[in-house]
């Protein structure tokens, strides 16, 4: 056999050896026992990181300005803001350009000089006495308000009956006609004459929830109210024994629309899902004013709801429970091997017990024969 031979039959046999050298150490016991003490403490910290995830995200849920500023942090800049500006002022709407302007000031964005003149231009027309007259009126006649001035005109419609006497009419006129009827504007209209003689007689009291009923008439009639938000009340409306929780929805309704514009409260109905993203968003425009009707616009629903810190928490028990699916299998295969080890040593134990007795009668017979 050639030299060059020789040799290469000699590194394939190391190679071998090596190879199953590495074979005996990956399936000893020691290892997969190892193995497990290591996923273990990756599990420990998993799951540490992920419940300080989720006391955050308890913290942060709770305040829907938290949210929103979380959220703004990611999304808003110079550039979306003069975008946004621009598209207003180009729709002839200089409540969500000024709105925009606003949160602008507010984050430290500096804004073109020269847009923010013409936000303030645009303002100055939309507050001109003709403008004012002209929405009142739209607002009075339609019920359908689109800023503060047609919102004031329904809103004076209902305050002295006239709106919800009208719409009452008309769909219950609709209703006994067998004609299609919106069981929802009939029962808003119901609970608003209840809500209109308690203001009177509360002097005021009740001036939110009352200016509340309107914007949701309003939001109802224009298909500016969530289809989520309409199945879970749509019971609440017909019924006078849950009035008192549209009541309250109708209130947080009123306060958007007092602290941040009869539009920011529209599109807060079309956003939200149940009478909390209300009452939240209500807390939000408490504190962001004006500024509320921009953030809602910009962010939609994840201004009041925190959507990525559940899904973060998510991310942290999916890795926990790998790494503990991981311990518990590398413990069932270190007990495996553990047990299979001792197996085997109990079967070559007694395989050599066995076979002692023989080995001593043929050790003295050789004797005999060399003695």
């Amino acid at each position: 056999m050639k030299k060059p031979q020789i040799i290469g039959m000699a590194r394939t046999m190391t190679t071998f050896s090596g190879s199953n050298r590495l074979t005996r150490t990956l399936r000893h016991p020691a290892f997969a026992a190892l193995v497990a003490v290591l996923f273990a403490a990756a599990a420990f910290v998993v799951v540490r990181g992920g419940l300080e995830a989720q006391a955050h995200f308890a913290t942060v849920a709770a305040d829907p300005v938290q949210i929103s500023d979380r959220a703004l942090d990611r999304v808003f800049n110079r550039d979306v803001a003069e975008q946004e500006i621009r598209s207003a002022l180009a729709a002839g709407d200089a409540d969500p350009a000024q709105s925009f302007l606003d949160l602008a000031a507010e984050r430290g964005v500096a804004i073109d000089p020269a847009l923010a003149d013409a936000v303030k231009q645009a303002q100055v027309r939309a507050s001109s006495a003709t403008h004012f007259a002209g929405r009142f009126v739209q607002g009075l006649w339609t019920g359908e308000p689109v800023d503060l001035a047609s919102l004031a005109g329904t809103a004076a419609g209902d305050l002295f009956v006239f709106g919800d006497i009208r719409d009452a009419a008309r769909e219950g006129t609709r209703y006994l006609t067998g004609r299609k009827a919106d069981p929802w504007i009939l029962g808003l209209a119901g609970v608003g004459l209840a809500i209109t003689a308690g203001t009177y007689a509360t002097l005021g009291a009740g001036a939110p929830a009352r200016a509340g009923l309107t914007v949701m008439k309003a939001a109802r009639r224009t298909g500016r109210l969530n289809p989520v938000l309409a199945v879970r009340l749509a019971r609440d409306v017909v019924k006078v024994e849950e009035a008192g929780g549209l009541v309250e929805l109708a209130g947080n309704v009123g306060r958007v629309e007092t602290k941040a514009g009869v539009q920011t409260a529209l599109d807060g109905l079309k956003i939200a899902e149940s009478p909390e993203d209300l009452s939240r968003l209500a807390r939000l425009a408490a504190a962001k004013g004006p500024k509320t009707r921009a953030i809602v616009k910009l962010l939609g629903r994840a201004a009041i709801v925190l959507t990525a810190g559940a899904f973060d928490f998510a991310i942290w028990m999916f890795w926990a429970a790998l790494m503990v699916l991981g311990f518990v299998s590398s413990l069932k295969a270190a007990v495996e091997r553990m047990t299979l080890r001792s197996i085997r040593w109990r079967k070559a134990r007694r395989v050599r017990g066995a076979a002692l007795p023989l080995a001593v009668p043929a050790r003295d017979s050789y004797k005999s024969r060399t003695g």
